[in-house]
């Protein structure tokens, strides 16, 4: 649930404009908690989470007998168990796109590599033009937990590799998670810390669709709504497409209830997991800022 890494102050920048940022940082953090305190499990977003409910009350307690989320959980338990069982690392292109206060952002095209023991990343940006060749290096337990990353091209390139925390002002700029959120185990993970949280309300409507297609893998997509806005939900409108083969999520998309009455849904994220290859046999060398393959030195 992470994505395109835009952590380079514009030229110009102050030092006055990069305190003001880190300012900003922390009273974003403050404002996160509270919202996590309203809205359940999960990560809550960097740069806005839902709007619709603001304000709303509580959902009704979930009624007895099987919720409709039940089999949806079951689904994401049962592809989450596989996933881990049998799925050592993967190659993939995602593509993300995503609201930041209150602005929705274009598609972003990013390369990945990942490794889940230990959970590792490479990332590499393909495209828009402004951020492209961007690379990015994060392996738990080095670098004292902080990832590598350099710009592609232009003025931020002559600056070279950084080290950064994760979760810090600049490597949060421009996205919704961190870096240690991405992928498909993660999405896993998260899709079923919330259908856990949500099953505890009613208010809720669960459909699947069989034989949807997502890059045309065939996929199962189910969708859930929360029609009335409350502030123990995260979404009004989410949907999983989950590769029939796989057994994994390959694309996510959640919604925000209307701004106004008779409104559309408010696209929040969107995240499409293309031409996963699984069990590469990815080394430490993958992942290894000294890889001639990467231009983390400048080369």
């Amino acid at each position: 649930m992470a994505g395109m890494m835009q952590f380079f102050p514009a030229r110009g920048a102050t030092r006055r404009g990069v305190m003001a940022l880190a300012l900003t940082a922390v009273a974003a953090s403050s404002l996160a908690v509270q919202a996590q305190d309203q809205q359940g499990p999960g990560l809550v977003p960097h740069g806005g989470a839902a709007e619709g409910n603001a304000g709303a009350g509580d959902a009704t307690a979930a009624t007895v007998g099987q919720h409709p989320l039940e089999p949806a959980l079951e689904l994401a338990q049962r592809g989450l168990a596989s996933l881990r069982a049998n799925v050592k690392d993967y190659s993939c292109t995602m593509v993300k796109r995503e609201r930041i206060d209150g602005k929705l952002g274009e598609h972003q095209y990013i390369f990945l590599k990942v490794r889940h023991e230990p959970f590792s990343v490479y990332l590499y940006v393909l495209a828009p033009d402004d951020v492209k060749g961007q690379e990015v290096i994060y392996v738990t337990g080095r670098n004292d937990g902080n990832m590598l990353a350099h710009a592609g091209s232009g003025v931020r390139a002559m600056v070279g590799t950084v080290s950064l925390k994760p979760d810090g002002a600049l490597a949060m700029q421009g996205n919704r998670y961190a870096v240690t959120e991405i992928g498909v185990e993660n999405l896993a993970k998260r899709l079923v810390e919330v259908a856990q949280h949500d099953k505890q309300f009613g208010e809720c409507e669960v459909n699947f669709f069989p034989n949807a297609k997502v890059n045309g893998r065939i996929c199962t997509c189910v969708q859930v709504v929360h029609p009335v806005p409350r502030r123990n939900f995260r979404f009004h409108l989410a949907r999983v497409f989950i590769d029939d083969e796989l057994l994994i999520p390959v694309r996510y998309e959640a919604y925000d209830w209307p701004h106004e009455q008779g409104g559309q849904p408010v696209l929040m994220e969107e995240y499409t997991y293309m031409n996963v290859k699984t069990n590469n046999g990815f080394t430490d060398a993958d992942f290894d800022p000294a890889n001639a393959a990467y231009k983390f030195n400048g080369k």
